[in-house]
């Protein structure tokens, strides 16, 4: 049994989660949605991730944001917030329902 993943099982690993902020829910009204992605991702698997995550959907833009790490402290003690990486897509076609907030 071979342990290599296929395409489709990398390209469902590169979204980790939509961002729902109040800005974010507002874009979607213009088929932008925000998702968290893994920092090496290209725009291109973004796009490939998106159309396999939501069938029916052609991703018509892609807009990456690198979000760096911030510096926190609660009471005494100091860390570091995770650097990550951000997508803003457009779409075209049906509008992603679980992600309007209605």
């Amino acid at each position: 049994m071979s342990t290599s993943r296929t395409n489709k099982e990398k390209l469902f690993d590169i979204i980790k989660k939509p961002i729902i902020t109040e800005k974010s829910v507002g874009a979607t009204s213009e088929n932008k949605y925000t998702f968290e992605v893994v920092k090496d991702a290209s725009k291109i698997e973004i796009a490939q991730a998106i159309e396999l995550a939501f069938p029916g959907r052609k991703v018509t833009k892609v807009n990456t944001v690198y979000m760096p790490s911030h510096s926190k402290r609660m009471g005494l003690k100091f860390g570091r917030t995770d650097s990550s990486k951000k997508a803003i897509v457009t779409i075209s076609g049906d509008p992603i329902e679980e992600l309007i907030g209605a």
